[in-house]
């Protein structure tokens, strides 16, 4: 059984270190804060061994070479993470990568940057999506094309409903708003978002999310819907994403 560790890190990002107990291996999904990750695997006993990261940002490759000097573990992600840090194998859409016995799909969800990755693990039904998606929204698109943006989340959306999708920042309570404000007359959105609203008052964290929750109240995973469409224009799927891409930037 693969196990997963969770813990905020910087002002808002989420660390996750996936260990397998079998192998005693342990992998940095990204690496947003070093020191971050060298504590929290020193607490828990775990030796980190391996390094996946998402995309080149610095909150998310910033700790690459901390880590590596630490550690000596191997880091894998999109050739874009050269920007910052070096690697000892690139990525591509279709590759694997294991921990163990346990193996995760590579997926290209370019679009926020334009190599992103993520990493889907079947077996465990779980995915790291980086900054591609979040809990009712998805990352700003600095680098991609709306096209490039939208095929990424479709496939996204393709994956099993039950896949919880561990998202890099907390930024739902952000995103629940404009998510009303795209979507005002979605019933399972204002239940959605009255609990994240509880959830936060508590304390608690908003991700991992289910894939199924979002596809019905995400509204930039709905954008080929009807009703969505016909509130913000576009003959196509790809159009509506793109006004709401930008709605949200300034909203």
């Amino acid at each position: 059984m693969i196990e997963i560790h969770q813990f905020p890190c910087l002002s808002d990002n989420y660390g996750y270190l996936l260990h397998d107990p079998m192998s005693g291996e342990t992998a940095c999904i990204d690496t947003p804060d070093a020191d971050a990750y060298l504590r929290a695997a020193q607490e828990r006993g775990w030796q980190i061994t391996q390094i996946w990261n998402t995309h080149w940002h610095p909150d998310h490759a910033g700790g690459n070479e901390a880590i590596k000097a630490a550690t000596g573990c191997t880091i894998s992600g999109p050739e874009e993470v050269t920007k910052i840090s070096p690697l000892g194998r690139t990525l591509h859409s279709g590759d694997t990568v294991n921990l163990g016995d346990h193996t995760a799909r590579v997926i290209d969800v370019g679009g926020h940057t334009l190599g992103h990755l993520a990493y889907h693990m079947p077996a465990e039904g779980i995915a790291f999506v980086g900054d591609s998606v979040f809990a009712l929204g998805c990352g700003r698109m600095f680098e991609g094309t709306p096209e490039q943006f939208w095929a990424s989340l479709q496939r996204i959306r393709a994956l099993p409903p039950e896949t919880m999708l561990y998202c890099a920042h907390e930024y739902t309570q952000t995103n629940a708003k404009f998510a009303l404000h795209a979507d005002p007359d979605n019933a399972a959105l204002k239940d959605y978002a009255a609990e994240i609203d509880a959830r936060r008052a508590r304390g608690e964290a908003t991700v991992p999310t289910k894939l199924e929750r979002e596809l019905n109240t995400n509204p930039f995973l709905r954008a080929d819907d009807e009703s969505l469409r016909n509130r913000w224009g576009g003959e196509t799927a790809t159009e509506t994403f793109a006004a709401l891409r930008k709605a949200k930037d300034d909203f």
